[in-house]
């Protein structure tokens, strides 16, 4: 018989490595963060008008996707926490459709995967 979900020891071993994506992630979110706090920094006050017309139209394209990828990297961290969550629970690692162990590679490279391959391609 297939094994039900992953040992204590495993967990303990994804548990780490989400923690450690986690850190990653929050500093890349941190680091948007700012830049989309300073966006005045690099202001064009003094070149002139249509010149300005042009930077600001480009600053705002930059700017609106800077604020795409914080949200994305917070959806992100919000994925892995919620993997934490499936640790702490024992459910961690099991697809939500075919009630299998998601293997171990793809957990590795997808640590907040919830679905296996094979659910995956189904969709």
């Amino acid at each position: 018989m297939a094994d039900l979900r992953y040992s204590d020891k495993d967990l303990k071993e994804f548990e780490a490595l989400i923690h450690t994506k986690i850190a990653s992630a929050q500093e890349d979110l941190d680091q948007l963060q700012r830049s989309l706090s300073h966006s005045d920094d690099n202001s064009t006050e003094d070149t002139a008008p249509t010149f300005k017309m042009m930077e600001d139209g480009s600053e705002t394209m930059s700017r609106e996707e800077t604020a795409q990828l914080a949200a994305r990297q917070q959806k992100f961290i919000q994925s892995l926490q919620n993997a934490l969550l499936r640790i702490k629970n024992k459910t961690y690692g099991i697809c939500r459709v075919t009630g299998k162990l998601i293997p171990r590679e793809r957990l590795r490279l997808v640590p907040h995967a919830t679905l296996s391959i094979e659910a995956k391609q189904q969709q």
